[in-house]
């Protein structure tokens, strides 16, 4: 049983390390980012290419910064202008960068299932309650914490992240005060991206990299981000891992049904609570 839980942290973490970034970006931008998938994907083959090499760490790095620059530059050509736009505009848009990303990858790395090595200072396994569990999964649940500590204390106790909070809530009268509400955009987009190329490498190992490999995780990570309410990093991250429990104890026990639990369950909070656990905004 307590193995079982850790595996559903493992994967709750995956979909925080996702739907932070989702939320980073709505939060601010008010974009429903549906190419956030393929952003997880890229990172994911970046990270590959240089660990392919002997350079695991390097291509972590690599890749983080590679899409933290490819976020800044969706954000000065594309987001920034989204705003004004009606939403479905943005799913059409943003569908269109995930269609050209895939191709993109198709096209570089082909269509063959691709499997990620593990760094050696990471593999092996320790025994936990008698059972052995991979020190991989380990370090995965270590990362997810530690960007959500770091990310809950760099909004709440700097003057950027109360910039971003209040921006967040309107950014309008935020402008007024003299912030400079399209670099703080620039920021945050560059940070949500930054940490999709991140879930991405800390997922290769995981999972086997392909052009369409980052759809499923990101149905999950819309999941999360409504479930946690729109713009909440906690319900996020409540949600998260939620969602991580249900999905792995559903496919041992319900593998018929594993898929549609997370639907059944945001279909219920919704009723319940529309605006999510932790409201529209936090």
């Amino acid at each position: 049983m307590l193995i079982q839980i850790l595996n559903g942290i493992v994967y709750g973490g995956l979909l925080y390390l996702l739907a932070v970034g989702l939320v980073l970006i709505f939060g601010l931008r008010e974009v429903v980012n549906f190419a956030h998938g393929a952003l997880f994907m890229i990172g994911a083959y970046i990270g590959f290419s240089i660990a392919a090499m002997g350079y695991w760490w390097s291509g972590l790095l690599v890749s983080v910064f590679a899409m933290a620059l490819v976020g800044c530059a969706l954000d000065a050509a594309v987001f920034s202008t989204l705003r004004k736009h009606d939403h479905i505009v943005t799913v059409l848009v943003t569908f269109g960068i995930l269609l050209i990303l895939e191709t993109v990858v198709t096209k570089v790395w082909g269509k063959a299932y691709l499997t990620y090595p593990v760094p050696p200072l990471l593999a092996g396994t320790v025994s936990i309650g008698g059972s052995p569990f991979p020190i991989y999964r380990l370090f995965v649940i270590a990362v997810s914490v530690a960007v959500a500590v770091s990310l809950s204390l760099w909004l709440r106790y700097t003057r950027t992240g109360l910039y971003i909070r209040a921006a967040s809530t309107d950014a309008r009268v935020t402008s007024m005060q003299g912030i400079n509400v399209d670099r703080l955009s620039l920021i945050v987009v560059g940070l949500g991206t930054a940490l999709a190329g991140l879930s991405g490498v800390v997922a290769g190992p995981l999972l086997s990299l392909s052009p369409t490999m980052g759809n499923y995780i990101l149905i999950d990570s819309f999941i999360v981000v409504v479930i946690g309410g729109l713009g909440s990093f906690a319900g996020a991250f409540i949600a998260a891992l939620l969602i991580g429990q249900i999905h792995n104890f559903g496919a041992v026990y319900l593998p018929w049904a594993a898929t549609v639990l997370p639907f059944m369950l945001m279909v219920g909070i919704l009723i319940w609570r529309p605006t999510g656990f932790a409201g529209s905004r936090t």
